[in-house]
């Protein structure tokens, strides 16, 4: 059962390739995908707002200053930025950072961004069908909670966002590193304590 679940969760996300590669600056632009959805999700309604629209001024900002120079990603988390991608030269990928920065209400941005030829709808197709196999892998998994994760897989290299648990981000580092096609896991989260989390969980409905 577990198999033939995983393999309709990879079937979803290719075919999800061709609208993700269709577009310049979506939320998730070229090859990164992510997964987190708000019903479970540890942001508050106003920092959800806030990253839906942190993303789009990005992507806009990026994409009229630098054009097709660039192949950029931009994902908010409570205010967080992580920018991936690929840039010509040192100067253009700098340049992206410093756009971002200067965006009402971020707080903190990682530019993960790799100075190199701008990557193949190929390449960006393979990371999407690795986004399917991990989203597939904690789904299936008892004692994390899917949603609680924002993941993006840019050239193989998995990026995990979040309000997560010490306990949570071990976890979920061993997870994906077993996924195939991942080469590396790099932890950008925002660390919460387990008392924290006991008090984000929603209230149990009245019987």
């Amino acid at each position: 059962m577990k198999t033939i679940f995983n393999k309709l969760v990879v079937l979803g996300a290719l075919a999800g390739v061709a609208a993700s590669l269709s577009g310049c600056f979506p939320l998730a632009a070229g090859g990164a995908l992510m997964t987190g959805f708000v019903v479970t999700d540890r942001r508050t309604s106003g920092a959800l707002v806030e990253d839906q629209g942190i993303e789009l001024k990005a992507s806009n900002r990026i994409r009229d200053t630098l054009g097709e120079k660039v192949h950029v990603n931009v994902v908010s988390y409570n205010r967080k930025v992580l920018l991936t991608g690929e840039a010509p030269n040192p100067q253009d990928k700098e340049r992206v950072a410093d756009l971002v920065r200067d965006i009402e209400n971020v707080t903190t941005t990682w530019n993960e961004i790799g100075v190199m030829p701008i990557t193949s709808l190929s390449e960006r197709s393979s990371d999407i069908i690795i986004s399917g196999r991990i989203k597939a892998e904690l789904l299936d998994t008892k004692d994390l909670i899917s949603n609680a994760f924002k993941i993006t897989v840019e050239r193989g290299v998995v990026f995990v966002m979040g309000r997560i648990t010490p306990r949570e981000s071990k976890r979920v580092a061993s997870l994906v590193s077993g996924v195939t096609g991942v080469k590396k896991v790099v932890l950008v989260h925002e660390p919460i304590s387990e008392d924290e989390l006991a008090r984000l969980q929603p209230s149990p409905a009245p019987k």
